[in-house]
């Protein structure tokens, strides 16, 4: 891959400021004060609120506790996907810091995966890695690694270390130098407001001719809408960590640089806002 390693580092260590406050109707034997966050933008939720639940236990009376879980203005944020992907989605647009309310009661089994414990999250974490690899690699790279690999990627991720991660998903950012890229990019693509989940197809790096497929070709061909403006005007903009990047950028570059730890691109397609 291409040696841009300042461009990693800054989508490493992207922050959110970010206050967690207690459900109103949650039952407590004191007052509740905010807990104030930097998360991290390419972690998730369940991985690094340990401490907002340690501060909002300590003022709950224990038989009111059951499983945390998060919201932002009526939604309930589902952590299995990344922290910068949900902030994307459902606040970009909003000041900081971001505001998510904390419960512990009610939990919402229509919108939520239960989360009991960390090795939930390093599977999901991990499942994700292997259907990139699959995309990318034909499954050959991820599959030549050894345990020790996988455990430190998972590792790297969970203890925020930078080289570590590095030093082993490099490994899956390759790919031969008689080819120009990955047989497929890993991506998915959200639309804030739609009920789908996501998209994702096949989409190759490279056409046919061998010029370079960028960001707009791949919006183009999965979804035409986000770059077709209404009436002349343009309704939508097209997020990767917190960025609009331009439509003319190699989606094979994007993917190397600008995937999250789960090696896939995460795209947030949502209005622009109107002011």
């Amino acid at each position: 891959m291409t040696d841009d390693k300042d461009v990693l580092r800054d989508v490493w260590f992207g922050r959110i400021p970010t206050c967690f406050t207690l459900y109103q109707d949650e039952i407590t034997e004191r007052e509740a004060e905010p807990y104030y966050l930097l998360l991290p933008r390419i972690s998730y939720l369940t991985l690094v609120t340990d401490k907002v639940k340690k501060h909002f236990q300590k003022v709950m009376r224990q038989d009111e506790v059951s499983e945390i879980w998060f919201e932002y203005e009526g939604t309930p944020l589902k952590w299995h996907y990344p922290i910068g992907l949900l902030f994307d989605l459902h606040a970009s647009n909003t000041a900081l810091p971001w505001c998510i309310t904390v419960h512990f009661k009610n939990f919402p089994e229509k919108d939520l995966l239960h989360c009991h414990s960390k090795d939930v999250i390093e599977a999901h974490f991990m499942a994700c890695i292997k259907e990139a690899d699959a995309l990318k690699h034909k499954s050959q790279v991820i599959n030549e690694m050894q345990k020790k690999d996988h455990k430190q990627l998972w590792m790297g991720l969970q203890n925020d270390k930078f080289e570590q991660f590095w030093a082993i998903n490099r490994k899956l950012m390759e790919y031969p130098p008689e080819e120009n890229g990955f047989r497929y990019i890993p991506f998915r693509i959200y639309q804030a407001t739609t009920e789908r989940p996501f998209i994702q197809k096949l989409f190759r790096p490279t056409a046919s001719g061998g010029q370079l497929h960028t960001l707009g070709d791949l919006l183009k061909d999965v979804c035409p809408s986000a770059i077709t403006p209404e009436d002349g005007e343009q309704k939508t903009q097209v997020m990767i960590h917190g960025i609009e990047p331009m439509l003319e950028t190699p989606i094979q570059w994007l993917s190397e640089h600008m995937s999250y730890p789960d090696n896939f691109l995460h795209i947030s397609i949502i209005p622009r806002p109107t002011d």
